[in-house]
C-alpha cells in the first residue's frame, strides 16, 4: 500500500475545507422551529431535516474540538424512547467555538449531511448543524451519562445489506441497532459513549489514534490482535479512539495493551476508519508485554527466502539501522530478500533520477554493520514516474542475496521495458533475462510496480524468484462504507496482475515441471482473496502463509484488523518436497514505533 503517513498528511490539510464542500443536501431548505436532537438524527443515517433550517435546538455541550473540523457536540439530556434515534449531534463552526463542556446551549443553523472524504469515497454521511448561531443558556451543567459500548451491546452481525434500488446504500434504511453493529454505532452518532478496559488491536499512530476492541475474544490471535480472516469476519467489536486532549497525553500503545478503566467522549465518524470515540477521558495504559518476534536461523541445507516492504526507503531516511536489525537479528539473515518500496537515490525529489544504488548500498552497509552478511543485490531501474508510489520516488523491488550461500545467475540483464522469457538450458528452465521484468508492457502494470524475476542457485539447484508489489487497495471503499457490502474496485487491476504472474510461472513449469519457483512480495491482498486464487490457478503456485494456523496469518494491521497483505507463494516442487517452514515475523505492524507498516515473511525449504 502507499505510505499511510504521506496520504494522511495531505488529507488533513484540507479537512476543514472538506467539512464545507463535501456535503449532501437531500431536501430544499425549509424552516422548522424548536426541533429536538433526536428529531434531527431520525431513525436512518440521513436526517429528515437535511438541507433545512432549525432553530433553538437545545442540548448540553459534551465535547469541544478546536482543530481539524472545528466545532462542538451537544446532547439532549431528555432522550426519547426510540433506540434508533441518536441524542447527540455535531455543530460545525469552522473556527474554535466559544463554548465549554457542560454549557447548556440553544443552536440554530442548517442541518447538513457531511460525507468525510467526499461523496466519491463511499463513506457514510455525518449529520451536522452548520453555519450555526448559538446561545449559552447556563454553564457547569452535568454532562449526560456516557452510553456504554460493550461486548454485550454490540451485535454479532456487522451491517445490513444495502438497498439495491439505492445502489447498495444503507443510508435510507431504518436503523436496527440491536441487530447490526454499524446500526448501533450510527444510533449513537454524536452521543457521549464509553468503553471500559478495552484491549488495543491497532497501535497508536502519529495522529493520536489507536484501535480497541470491546470483544477481546473475537477472532483473537495469541498476541492480542483481532484477525481478519474473511470478508464476512469484519470484527464488530473494533472502534477507533482519538483524543480531544493534548497530543502529548496520548498513550504509545501496542497491540495487546489495554486502556484500563474508562475511555469516554463523543462518537464521531471520519474518513480514516468510520466510527471514532473522540476521547475527553482516556483509560490508563496497561502494557501487554508485546515483544518483537525472531524467527529461527536456516540450517546449512535450507534455503531461506524473505519478503520485506521497507516503506518508501531512500537515503535520507533514518531507519536503515532499524531495518538492518530486523533483517539480521529477527529474520536471521535470509539467503535471499525481496525488498519492496525501494526508492531512487534522492527519494521524493522529482528530477528524473531512477537509480537506486545509493539506497540499496546504504542498507547493505547497515546490515553488515549489524553483524549480518555483506549482501549483493540485483534490480532494474524503472522508467521515470511509470511505476506509481510516492511522486518522484520511483519505487521498485530489489533482490538482496548472500553470496556466501547462494549465487545469482546473470543472464542478459533486462531493462525496464524488456520482458524476460523462459527457455531451456541443459534440460532445465532458464530465464532469457536475469534479472528481468515479467511482461512489463502488460496494461495490468499501468502506474504500478512491475515484477522482478531472477535466477538463483543454491547447492546446485536453480530457484526462480519473482518479486512483486501489486496495486494498492487504497481506492477501495472502507468496511464502514454506506455501501454494503463495500466495493473493492482496486481488485480489478490486481486480478490482471495475478493472472500475468500465474501465466509466467506456468511458462516456467511447462519447460520444467519440477522447477522451484517462488513468487513473493507485497501482494496487497488477502490469502483468501480472488487475487490469491488467480495466482494459484492450475496449482502453479500455493500461498504458503496458509500453512500457518489461522490466528497466525497476518502481516499488516489496518483499522484494528490483523490481515495478510504480504505473501510467499511456491510451485508444487517446493510445496511437496517436504520440510517447508513458513514464518510471519511480527516486528512492525503491531507496534507504535514501527519502521515499516508491514511485517516481513520468511520461507525455508530444501531445494
Amino acid at each position: 500500500m502507499a505510505s499511510k503517513s504521506s496520504a494522511r498528511l495531505a488529507a488533513l490539510t484540507v479537512a476543514a475545507v472538506c467539512s464545507v464542500t463535501s456535503t449532501v443536501v437531500l431536501t430544499s431548505p425549509a424552516h422548522a422551529d424548536s426541533v429536538r436532537v433526536h428529531d434531527i438524527q431520525g431513525s436512518t443515517r440521513q436526517s429528515p431535516y437535511a438541507g433545512r433550517q432549525v432553530t433553538d435546538v437545545a442540548g448540553i455541550v459534551t465535547g469541544v474540538r478546536g482543530y481539524g473540523s472545528r466545532g462542538f457536540w451537544i446532547q439532549d439530556p431528555r432522550p426519547d424512547a426510540d433506540p434508533a434515534t441518536s441524542e447527540g449531534v455535531f455543530v460545525f463552526t469552522n473556527s474554535v467555538p466559544k463554548v465549554a463542556v457542560g454549557d447548556a446551549v440553544t443552536v440554530s443553523g442548517t442541518v447538513t449531511e457531511y460525507v468525510p472524504g467526499g461523496t466519491s469515497s463511499g463513506n457514510q454521511s455525518l449529520t451536522e448543524i452548520t453555519r450555526p448561531t448559538f446561545t449559552v443558556v447556563s454553564s457547569d451543567n452535568a454532562v449526560p451519562a456516557a452510553t456504554t459500548v460493550s461486548a454485550r451491546s454490540v451485535p454479532r452481525a456487522y451491517a445490513p445489506e444495502g438497498d439495491g434500488e439505492a445502489g447498495g446504500s444503507v443510508g435510507g434504511l431504518t436503523l436496527r441497532p440491536a441487530k447490526y453493529a454499524l446500526d448501533l454505532y450510527e444510533s449513537l452518532e454524536g452521543m457521549n459513549v464509553r468503553v471500559a478496559d478495552a484491549r488495543v488491536v491497532g497501535a497508536s499512530d502519529p495522529y493520536t489514534e489507536l484501535w480497541v476492541t470491546v470483544k477481546p475474544w473475537e477472532n483473537a490471535n495469541r498476541r492480542g490482535g483481532t484477525v481478519y480472516g474473511s470478508y464476512d469476519a469484519q470484527n464488530t467489536g473494533r472502534l477507533q479512539i482519538q483524543s480531544l486532549g493534548k497530543p502529548a497525553d496520548f498513550p504509545d500503545a501496542n497491540v495487546g495493551d489495554t486502556l484500563a478503566g474508562t475511555t469516554a467522549g463523543p462518537l464521531d465518524y471520519n474518513q480514516y476508519g468510520g466510527y471514532t470515540l473522540v476521547a475527553s477521558q482516556l483509560g490508563s495504559l496497561e502494557s501487554g508485554g508485546l515483544e518483537r518476534e525472531s524467527t529461527r536461523a536456516q540450517s546449512s541445507r535450507e534455503l531461506a527466502v524473505a519478503t520485506y516492504n521497507v516503506e518508501n526507503l531512500d537515503p535520507s531516511d533514518d531507519t536503515f539501522a532499524a531495518h538492518a536489525e530486523a533483517i539480521v537479528h529477527h529474520l536471521k539473515s535470509p539467503d535471499i530478500v525481496s525488498l519492496e518500496e525501494i526508492q531512487d537515490d534522492n527519494g521524493a525529489t522529482d528530477d528524473g533520477t531512477v537509480t537506486a544504488g545509493a539506497t540499496v548500498g546504504k542498507l547493505i552497509d547497515a546490515i553488515a554493520a549489524a553483524g549480518g552478511p555483506r549482501y549483493e543485490w540485483r534490480g532494474i531501474d524503472p522508467v521515470d514516474k511509470a511505476d506509481g508510489g510516492e511522486p518522484g520516488g520511483n519505487i521498485r523491488q530489489a533482490f538482496l542475496f548472500n553470496p556466501e550461500r547462494v549465487s545469482f545467475t546473470d543472464r542478459g540483464a533486462g531493462d525496464a521495458t524488456t520482458p524476460t522469457g523462459v527457455t531451456k538450458v541443459r534440460g532445465r528452465a532458464a530465464l532469457t533475462h536475469s534479472p528481468g521484468r515479467v511482461d512489463p508492457a502488460n496494461p495490468a502494470w499501468a502506474n504500478s510496480r512491475k515484477p522482478l524475476a531472477g535466477e538463483f542457485v543454491f547447492r546446485g539447484r536453480t530457484v526462480v524468484v519473482v518479486a512483486n508489489h501489486f496495486n494498492s487497495k487504497g481506492s477501495d471503499q472502507g468496511l464502514t462504507s454506506q455501501y454494503q457490502p463495500p466495493s473493492r474496485g482496486s481488485e480489478t487491476q490486481r486480478h490482471l496482475q495475478a493472472a500475468a504472474v500465474n501465466t509466467f510461472v506456468k511458462e516456467v513449469l511447462a519447460v520444467q515441471k519440477n522447477a522451484d519457483v517462488i513468487a513473493l512480495g507485497d501482494i496487497n491482498d488477502f490469502e483468501f482473496s480472488r487475487t490469491t486464487r488467480i495466482l494459484e490457478d492450475g496449482d502453479a503456485l500455493w500461498s504458503a502463509v496458509k500453512s500457518l494456523p489461522r490466528g497466525e496469518r497476518y502481516s499488516y494491521v489496518y483499522q484494528g484488523n490483523s490481515q495478510v497483505l504480504d505473501q510467499i507463494l511456491v510451485s508444487p516442487s517446493v510445496r511437496w518436497a517436504g520440510r517447508l517452514s513458513y514464518d510471519s515475523v511480527h516486528v512492525n505492524a503491531e507496534f507504535h514505533d514501527q519502521v515499516s507498516d508491514h511485517d516481513p515473511q520468511v520461507l525455508r525449504f530444501r531445494p
